[in-house]
């Protein structure tokens, strides 16, 4: 996009009564942000929903002026823009009606061929909820997904640690302009996660991370995975409104359950019981329900030399290597496990590059 185009286009962004959706309505109509400023008031008043009060709103001549200090502050810090017309835009997020007409980035960010997932949940994580959200990223990494959240404390900050951990791209949803940080306590950790990921906003430089914000930015966090996965979750929470919006656009739905009497379960559980996410115990879980291909899809796993395999996986190592080809249920009744952790353990092996599974429900030792 040349800055032209850029400038009408946050120009049209600042008139009032113009939201992501009558945007593209009038893009759609005029083909460009320049051409609906210059189109005759006649000409724009056959577009549903436009009515006088809008058409006097773009003539205010102040917008221009937002739009130029915009551009400037775009240009002088090197910030990305992704304009949803253009092939640099998240592909999901294209078919969100109320996707935004315009995204702000910085850091390295690269969405294509690849699976994104949005890990998001309370902010008060408990140690079931860390252990489980770290264990899920290093089980799935090996796929190579993206992993989405908000930068904010909790899970959000934990998910975007796991993944930097294990060199996966991962990116920050913000709900603020990119010329802050907030939490200001996580800015440790700017640096390393634009080296590989970054930070995303529809929100212009003069924002601050205002509570309606965060209500706003949980629709991108929804729309531009291909599932969200809640780890943790209080009765109420923003998670949940993430969760329901990813409903909304038939996107995959995860909860972690945990115990009744766990506060921050409850959310979780409630998602589960009332079937609006599907019940997460593993990485397992995830690649079934999203019919992820091992095989094709995953970087190359070789055995290594040395590889550590605690005593559950190591009991049917060697079970396999004495028995051959075995089907996943007699592996589990001959190992004394149940189906839901054998599927665990035989998935953590295979990445693991000491079994491959066949057809048939067959696994056999490499």
């Amino acid at each position: 996009m040349n800055e032209q185009d850029l400038f009408y286009l946050l120009a049209l962004l600042k008139v009032e009564g113009v939201g992501d959706i009558m945007a593209k309505k009038l893009l759609n109509h005029c083909g460009n942000a320049e051409a609906i400023f210059k189109s005759k008031s006649s000409q724009l008043a056959t577009i549903d929903g436009v009515g006088s009060v809008l058409l006097k709103n773009l003539k205010n001549k102040v917008i221009f002026e937002n739009a130029d200090r915009e551009l400037k502050f775009i240009k002088q810090n090197d910030i990305n823009t992704l304009f949803y017309q253009e092939e640099n835009y998240p592909d999901r997020l294209k078919h969100c009606i109320d996707g935004p007409l315009l995204l702000f980035s910085s850091g390295n960010i690269d969405f294509k061929n690849r699976k994104i997932i949005s890990i998001v949940g309370t902010r008060q994580i408990t140690s079931y909820g860390t252990e489980f959200c770290k264990n899920l990223i290093a089980d799935l990494a090996p796929l190579n997904p993206i992993i989405v959240s908000g930068f904010a404390y909790g899970v959000d900050i934990v998910a975007h640690q796991a993944a930097m951990e294990h060199d996966l791209q991962t990116i920050g949803i913000v709900a603020h302009g990119l010329n802050q940080i907030y939490p200001k306590t996580h800015a440790k950790y700017v640096t390393k996660m634009e080296k590989n990921g970054g930070f995303m906003t529809e929100f212009w430089s003069n924002s601050n991370p205002e509570k309606e914000n965060f209500v706003r930015r949980n629709r991108i966090v929804a729309g531009i995975a291909e599932a969200t996965i809640v780890i943790e979750s209080a009765e109420r929470g923003g998670s949940l409104i993430t969760a329901n919006i990813a409903n909304d656009y038939n996107r995959d739905v995860f909860a972690v359950p945990g115990r009744t009497s766990d506060k921050y379960s409850q959310g979780c559980n409630n998602l589960i019981k009332t079937q609006r996410a599907n019940l997460l115990t593993s990485a397992a879980d995830l690649i079934y329900i999203l019919n992820w291909d091992l095989e094709k899809e995953s970087k190359p796993v070789q055995k290594q030399l040395f590889v550590s395999l605690d005593d559950e996986e190591q009991k049917i190592y060697n079970y396999l290597q004495q028995n051959g080809k075995e089907i996943l249920d007699i592996i589990a009744l001959k190992c004394e496990f149940p189906i839901y952790k054998i599927s665990s353990l035989l998935l953590n092996m295979e990445l693991k590059g000491v079994i491959r599974p066949l057809p048939g429900k067959l696994f056999e030792a490499i």
